[in-house]
């Protein structure tokens, strides 16, 4: 940006005006244009942190653990709430995409992370746990934010949900589990237990798990809890619950949302009703549920890159954010097809 300036003019009192008044004009000359120099200096250091916020193009580095339908919604939601927020105040600024999906591959999730932090992204975004845990290894500088993580402070990534200290922050998708335990229990009948079925090499599965213990125990629900750690060991796993429960409870585990097209057939054979983490679960095959939404969890964290990128805000002082709603969700389809009426089906 260019500034023209004008001369300054200051009239003399008159030619035969004495020493000390063209001096003390001097001086005002001097005053001015150092005040002109100061104010242009001012000036164009606004105008240097201005050019910093609206740089034209940023780059987004994207790591996703695997593609199912809540991680993918999450990814859809943050493009959607960072393009609401940039239309809204900074429309000028334009924003790359740089989308990686491990695919559920531990080794793809090393080289995918050190590949996006090697790209010089201007913000990189882990979508679930893992994906995560690996960009925060690869980097301790450049700013992170994480969605559709259940536990930050238990994953590493942050020291404090208010105050991260870290160059990470996000939003968490911890569920109301205890809640939807209780939905899978008003619709489930006779007296077995409630079956849970999760993946026990993933720490947010392994946190809803001990969340919904700790309820069951103080609601006096019984519970018979299995795992699974690999797609082809589901089916047996879920086999083995049936004619033993009478619901099946899923936590928002990336491995049951990825084999829900499975369970969802096998368990309306069973006549089970599946009280699942999240609505995209459900929807694949689940019952209901009562949880958060996860493209409008992903806008919320699209609001938070805005004030990252535009704002300059850093992780290191933005809180951990969490859902700003809940919905019920009800799969009619699979309600009859079970024999519950969906009407039925009340929110905890």
């Amino acid at each position: 940006m260019f500034f023209i300036f004008s001369p300054v003019h200051q009239d003399v009192d008159g030619i035969g005006a004495n020493h000390t008044t063209i001096k003390g004009n001097f001086k005002m000359k001097k005053t001015i244009l150092t005040g002109v120099i100061l104010g242009a200096g001012l000036l164009l250091a606004g105008c240097g942190q201005q050019a910093t916020a609206n740089k034209k193009t940023v780059s987004i580095g994207v790591l996703q653990v695997v593609q199912h339908g809540s991680l993918d919604q999450a990814r859809k939601g943050f493009k959607a709430g960072l393009q609401k927020e940039l239309k809204a105040h900074d429309s000028k600024l334009k924003v790359k995409y740089r989308y990686l999906n491990a695919q559920g591959d531990q080794s793809n999730l090393n080289t995918m992370s050190q590949q996006l932090v090697q790209q010089k992204n201007d913000l990189l975004v882990g979508i679930a746990t893992p994906a995560a845990q690996a960009l925060a290894k690869k980097t301790t500088s450049i700013p992170t934010l994480v969605t559709a993580v259940t536990d930050l402070k238990a994953a590493g990534l942050v020291k404090s949900d208010t105050k991260p200290q870290t160059n990470v922050s996000g939003t968490s998708d911890l569920m109301p589990v205890g809640k939807q335990l209780q939905l899978l229990k008003n619709m489930a009948t006779g007296n077995k237990p409630l079956g849970i079925m999760y993946n026990s090499s993933e720490e947010n599965s392994v946190l809803q798990v001990k969340i919904a213990k700790a309820y069951a125990k103080k609601h006096h629900i019984d519970l018979k809890v299995v795992s699974a750690t690999s797609t082809n060991d589901v089916a047996s796993v879920l086999a083995g619950l049936t004619g033993k429960i009478s619901g099946l409870y899923l936590p928002t585990d990336n491995l049951m949302a990825s084999a829900m097209k499975t369970i969802g057939q096998k368990a309306t054979a069973a006549k089970l009703p599946v009280v699942t983490g999240s609505i995209e679960m459900a929807e694949d095959g689940g019952t209901a549920t009562y949880g958060l939404n996860y493209y409008e969890l992903g806008e919320q964290t699209g609001k938070m890159a805005y004030q990252v990128l535009v704002k300059k805000q850093k992780p290191q002082t933005m809180a951990v954010q969490t859902a700003d709603k809940l919905h019920l969700y009800v799969n009619k389809s699979n309600a009859n097809a079970i024999g519950i009426k969906p009407s039925s089906i009340k929110q905890p």
